[in-house]
């Protein structure tokens, strides 16, 4: 279902052999085939296995379907958030939130790639997803920002950087860089600033089971629910970015009334 060619950087010859032989399998349009050998390694592998969340991530993108490829790819961005795949995980996770018609938490998805993992190689790319959805959002600014970050790191992909051009043509201010271009740093702002978002918080726990769980209850109430990881090692689940404490109180006891528990507002800066 998932089935694209992975990044270079990837195909390395470290990658595991028999996950290779999956992805040849795929390639040669054997999918069930590829998708059993993968299950039949992660059976055999602790998820303590170095080679453990790459399985994970090549059964996300190997998937039959699209809650497949999510329960997998989430699990290696949540379970294994230091592993080099949680940040394609994630990636990969914009693209299918996107397809499935689902801005908000395309958006989420890519924010946190982009607070996460800065370096990401594939920032650029999940910026371009991120930047779409916002457009759909009708954040215009939030869209043009991810373009240029988008742009920025297109390097010599003529195809992508005709991508991003097409819908740069909606930023009015936002000129193609030159690469070799550095932004005008901006002096430091010492000012106390506002939180940029309130949140309200339903969940925080160790447990990724419980994370997906709570999730998916979220989803199904028509609730966008987010998550962050904490220097403790807590999993914390979340729901919204609103402009206001006053708006987000007000879902804080829609919550409670649904969920029941102890939820409440926190700052997102």
């Amino acid at each position: 279902m998932l089935l694209t060619a992975l990044p270079a950087y990837r195909l390395t010859a470290q990658t595991d052999s028999r996950l290779a032989e999956a992805l040849r399998l795929a390639g040669d349009g054997r999918g069930d085939s590829a998708r059993a050998v993968v299950r039949g390694l992660l059976a055999r592998l602790s998820p303590a296995d170095s080679v453990y969340p790459e399985a994970l991530y090549t059964a996300g993108i190997l998937a039959g379907d699209a809650s497949e490829a999510q329960r997998h790819l989430q699990r290696v961005a949540i379970e294994h958030s230091l592993s080099p795949w949680a940040d394609d995980a994630l990636y990969r996770l914009a693209q299918l939130y996107y397809a499935q018609a689902d801005p908000g938490t395309t958006v989420q998805t890519v924010a946190r790639l982009r607070r996460e993992y800065p370096g990401s190689p594939v920032l650029p790319r999940a910026a371009f997803w991120g930047a779409r959805a916002s457009f759909d959002l009708r954040d215009q600014q939030g869209g043009c920002d991810l373009l240029r970050i988008a742009l920025e790191g297109a390097g010599d992909d003529i195809e992508f950087k005709n991508q991003v051009g097409y819908y740069a043509g909606r930023c009015a201010t936002m000129a193609v860089i030159p690469a070799d271009s550095a932004p005008t740093p901006r002096p430091a702002d010492t000012t106390q600033r506002p939180p940029a978002a309130y949140s309200v918080q339903v969940l925080a726990v160790k447990n990724a089971g419980q994370v997906d769980d709570m999730l998916t209850r979220l989803r199904v109430m028509g609730y966008q629910g987010h998550v962050v990881r904490d220097t403790d090692g807590l999993l914390k689940v979340r729901v919204g970015r609103y402009p206001t404490r006053q708006e987000a109180q007000a879902a804080q006891q829609r919550l409670k009334t649904r969920l029941g528990g102890q939820p409440f507002v926190v700052e997102e800066w």
